[in-house]
């Protein structure tokens, strides 16, 4: 059996077009990129309204299941996938009102109501083996707290802010001694203890 061989790029668009190769592993991936690999999966290219036009526009990067058109792609080239995601929609989305169950009928929830759903699209989703860079890192000085302020921390991609999350926080300023309660002393023997007095 044959496994899924991920292309090696920089990025979604040079994954489809020009990949450095492709490898099934992320050891095999490192050493035709040269440097630290990820894995990734990303959106790529424009929004199609329904299934079949995605299908139709994405002939031969993925699977096609419907009757008269069935085609199977051999299962080292299935890096790539249709999926739904809701569009960008402009102005307010309609808030959807939660359901409270009912017993009725012998059902624990009703039908939902007739309510707006949201608006949908299907985009091509490859999934492949980045090359990380410096870039990757993004801002390496900022914490979170500081970048979501600035127009970089804007528009971070979720790697960089997945890797400005796991540096560990910095003080603001430096720690203020600890205040001293009315029902703790210093004995003279140890200074930097304090004991509780009762």
């Amino acid at each position: 059996m044959s496994a899924i061989l991920f292309p090696v790029a920089a990025d979604a668009e040079s994954a489809l077009a020009a990949s450095l190769g492709r490898a099934g592993r992320e050891r095999e991936a490192e050493r035709l990129a040269g440097a630290a690999v990820r894995f990734v999966s990303e959106a790529v290219g424009p929004l199609y309204g329904t299934r079949d036009a995605a299908l139709d526009a994405c002939a031969g990067q993925v699977e096609d299941d419907r009757p008269g058109r069935l085609r199977a792609l051999p299962p080292e080239d299935r890096y790539c996938q249709l999926r739904e995601v809701v569009a960008g929609a402009e102005g307010r989305w309609p808030t959807l009102s939660p359901l409270t169950p009912d017993f009725a009928d012998g059902r624990r929830w009703p039908k939902p109501a007739d309510q707006p759903r949201l608006p949908t699209g299907w985009r091509l989703s490859v999934s492949y083996w980045r090359i990380q860079a410096a870039a990757d890192a993004g801002p390496s000085a900022d914490q979170a707290r500081q970048a979501r302020k600035t127009a970089a921390g804007a528009e971070a991609d979720p790697d960089a802010l997945r890797a400005m999350a796991a540096q560990p926080l910095r003080p603001v300023r430096p720690q203020q001694p600890l205040d001293i309660g009315l029902f703790e002393v210093r004995p003279p023997e140890a200074p930097d203890t304090l004991i509780p007095d009762e």
